[in-house]
């Protein structure tokens, strides 16, 4: 598929040269920003007739405390990565809220709610597992990459009955050394008891992407926008 370029002060989109029927919006990982994954998207070899526009929105600079107070591009504050770890709840509503004004731009450029994945990576697919559980209309599905499940507390008085049933792709790499595999797994367990239906694959990489791991995001990403 075929796509031109958008930089925007806020995110890298990506056009399809066929008017957009389906969109995802693919959130990066801590320090990093929109550019990120851009590149994995020729990877992915979707055919024309999807149509999927990319939109790849940049984190605000923040100090993380986790990093020593460094700042850089994060979706929210991370003190320290543990189950029972104390969560930045405000800066993580806040990435809620900009998700969920992106995901209205989609709908008013005319892409059904149906036919919007919200993706990420890290402390992005935490954004995205946080957004797309709670969202009010019903959502194509979630990708959660080398990530785990944040406001654990909260999600079983939040959760949208409208996405109650969304497709839900989780990866992981066997070799994580920044996202404990533990830490994904438990998360994934909670999603099960809750009664979602969460495909979790496991690679042999560390906190990374690999071949057969895109090779996966395409067919789950055609299976869900067709």
């Amino acid at each position: 598929m075929q796509y031109s370029t958008q930089e925007q002060s806020e995110a890298i989109v990506l056009q399809p040269a066929r008017p957009a029927t389906s969109s995802v919006i693919w959130l990066h990982g801590l320090g990093a920003d929109g550019y990120d994954f851009v590149s994995i998207v020729s990877q992915l070899h979707l055919p024309e007739a999807l149509s999927v526009r990319f939109v790849f929105p940049h984190a605000p600079h923040r100090p993380v405390t986790l990093n020593n107070g460094y700042v850089m591009r994060a979706w929210y504050d991370i003190k320290a990565l543990a189950l029972q770890a104390e969560e930045d709840v405000v800066g993580i509503r806040e990435s809620e809220l900009r998700v969920r004004q992106l995901i209205q731009a989609e709908l008013a450029a005319g892409i059904e709610a149906r036919r919007i994945v919200i993706a990420g990576f890290s402390q992005g697919g935490a954004i995205a597992l946080q957004v797309a559980l709670r969202y009010p209309q019903r959502l194509a599905g979630v990708m959660p990459l080398s990530t785990y499940l944040p406001l654990r507390q909260s999600l079983a008085t939040e959760a949208s009955v409208e996405n109650g049933d969304i497709p839900i792709l989780m990866c992981h790499g066997r070799e994580d050394t920044i996202v404990p595999l533990q830490l994904a797994e438990r998360s994934r367990d909670l999603l099960l008891t809750q009664g979602y239906a969460v495909d979790f694959r496991y690679y042999d990489m560390p906190h990374s992407v690999c071949a057969d791991e895109i090779g996966d995001i395409s067919a789950w990403l055609q299976q869900v926008l067709n």
